[in-house]
Order: C-alpha cells, then sequence, then structure tokens
C-alpha cells in the first residue's frame, strides 16, 4: 500500500500512488456533490432564464482556460509541501456554503462552491504551481447570478439609462417623445421599457465574453483593461439604440410592427453587434502600437496539447493534505442528511379576510396587474384604497408577504418601484413616528419619502415587517433572515407600505397626520396576517 506523505514523486509516480491519489481527489469531489447541491439546482434555475442562459458555457470556457494556463505549470520536480493552504481554502468554501444551507440561501452555497473550486486546485498543484490557475476559476463567476438585492436595483437603473437614450435617439429623428420613469409617450402609443428591456440578458453574457477576451488577447495590459471596461457600456448603448429604434418603428407603423422587431433584434443579434464592436476595439488599438499586429496574432486560440493536460490532472500523488480533506468532506456529506430542527410553524390569515371596515375608514380592494404580480412574487398580498368622511384624501394600503425571504424574489423595495411609474422620490428619510395603537404608544420606524409626478405629490411611508421586528433597510432584512432561519428555522416577512396625495393648499404635516391616523387603526390589525 502506498505511504502517504505531503510530497509528489521527484520522477514519475508510481501506478499505486497515481491511483491512490486521484482515488483521494475523486472521493472528494464525489464526497461535496450533496453539500453544494441546493446551490447546483438554483444555478440550474437560473440557467433558465434569459438573464442567465448563458450560464451553462461559464463551466466549459472556464474548463479551456484552466487547461490552457496548466501548459505553463512544471510538473512537480521535487516535494510540494505547499498544499495544505489549499486545504483552508477549502474548509473556507465549506463554511460559507453550510451558511448557505443551513440559511436556505442558495447563492451563498454557490459562492461557497467557487471558493471551493479554488481550494481544491491548490490542495492537487500546491500554493506556488496552483496560483498561475487563477483565470479559469475566476472565470465561473460569472455563471452565478447576481443577489436579488443588486439585480433589481441593477436593473432599475438600467432601465433609466436605457430609457434616456433610446428617447434621445427618437427625439433626434424628429419624433416627439415624453419620457415618464420608464414609460415612454409617442402620443398615440405609450411603451413601457420593462424589465426585460434593461439590457442584463445582454450584459452578463457580454461580460463574460470580455473576460475572456482579455484573457486570450496579448497586446498590452492597458488594452486588456480598456475591453474589460468598455463591455458594459457598449452594451447599455446598444440596448439603448434597439430601444430607440423600436420606438420610431411604432411611430411609424404601429405597435404591431414594433413587437415583431422586438423579437428578431433581440438576444444573439445585441450580442453579436457588441462582441463585434470589441474585436473592432480590439483592431483600433493594435494601428496606435509601435509593432501592430493582425489580429489573429494576438488571441491566443491554441488547441494543442490539451489531451495532454488533461491527462496530467488523472496524476495525483497521495498526500496528508488530499487525504484530510476527502475524510473531512466525506463526512461533510454524511452530516447534510441530518435532518434540522423542525421550524417555527407560521400560523397567519390571508388577506383576503382583512377588515374594509375600519374605525370609519372603508376600503376598495384591487388587484395588481398580472405582469406586476409576477414580478413582485409575493405569496399574499393586501392592496385596498381606504377613505373615511372628513379626511382629505385617501389612503392606498399595500402590504406584501413572503413566506421565504431566503428563496425567490423577496421583497422589492418601493425605493426601487415607484420610480418606475414615472415618480421621482424628491425626500427619502428614515424617522420613526408614535402611533397610538389599543391604547398603547408604539414606535415605528419608517421609510418617509415625498414622490412628484408633474404637479402631483404624494407623502409615502414604508417599513418592513420580519418575524416581530420593524426594519427599514432591505440589507436588514437579508442579515435578520439568516439569522432568524439559524434560529428560528423561519424566514418570513412582510413589506407595509402606505400612501397619500398631498392636497393643493395642503402642507405635509397635514398629509403626515392623515398617515398615521390610518395606521392607528390599520396597524393592531396586521398581527393576524403578518405574524411574529
Amino acid at each position: 500500500m502506498a505511504s502517504l506523505t505531503s510530497t509528489d514523486r521527484p520522477d514519475r509516480l508510481s501506478l499505486v500512488d497515481a491511483h491512490m491519489g486521484a482515488i483521494f481527489f475523486g472521493l472528494s469531489v464525489i464526497f461535496a456533490v450533496p453539500f453544494f447541491w441546493y446551490g447546483m439546482t438554483s444555478l440550474g434555475e437560473a440557467w433558465s432564464t434569459p438573464e442567465y442562459s448563458h450560464g451553462p458555457l461559464i463551466p466549459i470556457v472556464s474548463a479551456y482556460l484552466f487547461l490552457r494556463d496548466l501548459k505553463a505549470v512544471p510538473k512537480a520536480g521535487g516535494p510540494v509541501t505547499d498544499r495544505w493552504p489549499g486545504f483552508w481554502v477549502v474548509m473556507a468554501g465549506f463554511l460559507i456554503a453550510a451558511i448557505g444551507n443551513i440559511s436556505r440561501i442558495a447563492d451563498i452555497v454557490t459562492y461557497g462552491m467557487i471558493i471551493w473550486v479554488w481550494g481544491m486546485v491548490l490542495v492537487s498543484f500546491g500554493l506556488r504551481r496552483g496560483i498561475v490557475l487563477w483565470t479559469g476559476v475566476l472565470h465561473l463567476v460569472y455563471m452565478l447570478p447576481l443577489p436579488n438585492i443588486l439585480y433589481w436595483q441593477l436593473s432599475l437603473n438600467l432601465q433609466f439609462i436605457s430609457s434616456e437614450i433610446g428617447v434621445a435617439l427618437v427625439r433626434a429623428m424628429g419624433i416627439p417623445v415624453f419620457l415618464a420613469g420608464n414609460i415612454i409617450d409617442l402620443g398615440a402609443y405609450k411603451l413601457h421599457v420593462a424589465e426585460a428591456c434593461s439590457g442584463l440578458r445582454y450584459l452578463f453574457p457580454v461580460l463574460s465574453f470580455s473576460y475572456i477576451f482579455c484573457v486570450l488577447y496579448q497586446g498590452p495590459r492597458w488594452h486588456k483593461a480598456v475591453l474589460l471596461l468598455a463591455a458594459a457600456p457598449i452594451t447599455v448603448l446598444m440596448n439603448s439604440f434597439r430601444i430607440g429604434v423600436i420606438g420610431v418603428l411604432v411611430n411609424s407603423y404601429g405597435i404591431e410592427h414594433a413587437e415583431g422587431f422586438l423579437h428578431a433584434f433581440e438576444g444573439w443579434v445585441i450580442f453579436g453587434a457588441c462582441v463585434a464592436i470589441l474585436f473592432l476595439m480590439a483592431v483600433a488599438m493594435q494601428r496606435f502600437t509601435p509593432n501592430p499586429k493582425p489580429l489573429a496574432d494576438t488571441i491566443d486560440l491554441d488547441f494543442s496539447g490539451l489531451n495532454h493536460q488533461i491527462a496530467r490532472i488523472r496524476d495525483h500523488a497521495p498526500s496528508k493534505a488530499m487525504l484530510s480533506t476527502m475524510v473531512v468532506t466525506g463526512l461533510l456529506a454524511a452530516a447534510t442528511y441530518i435532518p434540522l430542527q423542525s421550524p417555527e410553524p407560521i400560523v397567519r390569515e390571508e388577506f383576503s379576510s382583512f377588515p374594509l371596515r375600519m374605525d370609519g375608514w372603508r376600503g376598495r380592494s384591487s388587484q395588481l396587474d398580472p405582469v406586476i404580480e409576477e414580478v413582485l412574487a409575493a405569496d399574499d398580498y393586501l392592496a385596498t384604497i381606504y377613505s373615511k368622511k372628513g379626511e382629505n384624501a385617501p389612503v392606498d394600503f399595500y402590504v406584501a408577504y413572503y413566506r421565504d425571504q431566503s428563496e425567490g424574489d423577496g421583497i422589492h423595495s418601493p425605493e426601487v418601484c415607484i420610480p418606475g411609474g414615472g415618480w421621482e422620490m424628491s425626500a427619502i428619510e428614515q424617522t420613526s413616528i408614535d402611533i397610538v395603537a389599543d391604547g398603547q404608544t408604539v414606535t415605528l420606524p419608517i421609510n418617509r419619502a415625498i414622490i412628484q409626478r408633474g404637479l402631483q405629490r404624494q407623502l409615502v411611508y414604508y417599513w418592513f415587517e420580519q418575524r416581530g421586528r420593524r426594519l427599514t433597510s432591505e440589507y436588514a432584512i437579508k442579515y435578520y433572515s439568516i439569522l432568524d432561519k439559524f434560529n428560528r428555522g423561519r424566514a418570513d416577512g412582510a413589506l407595509v407600505r402606505s400612501i397619500t396625495p398631498i392636497q393643493q393648499g395642503e402642507s405635509e404635516a397635514e398629509a403626515d397626520a392623515r398617515l398615521q391616523r390610518f395606521l392607528e387603526t390599520s396597524f393592531p390589525r396586521l398581527g393576524k396576517y403578518v405574524p411574529e
């Protein structure tokens, strides 16, 4: 039987040694699958969406980059004594994934999986030799979906930018057009620049391509930096051009022609145009170098010798670090089958039973647009406009409940959603108000905002009900969702939002008083629908 050492053979590995090392490595990978399974299934779901449909290609390209870099890694000519740093990187990956598994936040599991891959590379090759193989591992980041809190902020900002530039192109064609938020008003037709038009479905694959292009490009480093940094602006401009062309088509031929063009002009056409622009930029920059080369000579697409590099991957010297990795991974894999503590039961009533009459307030229920419902993805919601005799204006009361905020889309902050309807937030602050509910004074921390569209002004209060906590920060939601998933097995919660118009001649203080009077009536009734 082969002896276990922390070294590779100076020359050729014996057959037994090679097999033992490969067995340790293979079992480590097999044992890791159950531990990362939750993140892997989440990745599969994300890859089925248009924004991340490029995801399955990323591991394939990363494997090519890894084999390409492996050509520069010499065979071990003596003892390899620096494998243990890789073991500790593997442990860090497992720790992060464990947090994701227990809190049921798949994104955290996938982040831990990338770190685990890097650790396995370092355990296999040692720190000094393995460090040069980072490009393929880093490229795996492009297969991961963005956290939802970042995704929606980025999507909204890209929608605004694309709308502004697209409308500018329409105006440049001499067509009168008005932009309100994400709504392009052409008079006879109105176009809504929805989430699908934000450009994210082009941005992520183009960013991935620009990274690969920079790795393979053999020009100066500042060329690589320019190509990498130019990817996002190019994608946004191309998406804006697409929106502008759609606006021109709608104005000239009607909405039905634009819909056909929209489908023909999206997807790979936009991606191909962005890639072509990156190539043209590389050609142009080569022209300004002292000894310009043809583009074909500056892109290292050498596929020779890959079979030999694949064969090298099978040769693993047995080591204490690799054995320890296999043993710990096996124990963690077994631990994934140990049932966790049963979560606390969630007992609540449906919002369909929320009272429409409360101390003189009378409500009129409404349903959200199906498209908006799908985007918000709440498990239950209340959308009701309440009015009361003697009050100058009604109150729009909206509560969205999510059974598990660690999975799915989660809460969408009004700070993200409201501007999409053309409203501008002229003022927003985190503050607190005191209300008298059931004879007791309750302090509510709230986000208070003034929104404006044209001459219309409205006052907005909103906060997040989180299992007995009242929060005003989306980041605090994530923190306490992880904490309570550990401690209570729960991550449910709700957004509570109320809006009232600020009437002509009415002060903000009067609108504040109206919302607070309404909350004194409605807040005590929320407990049955949003449990602590």
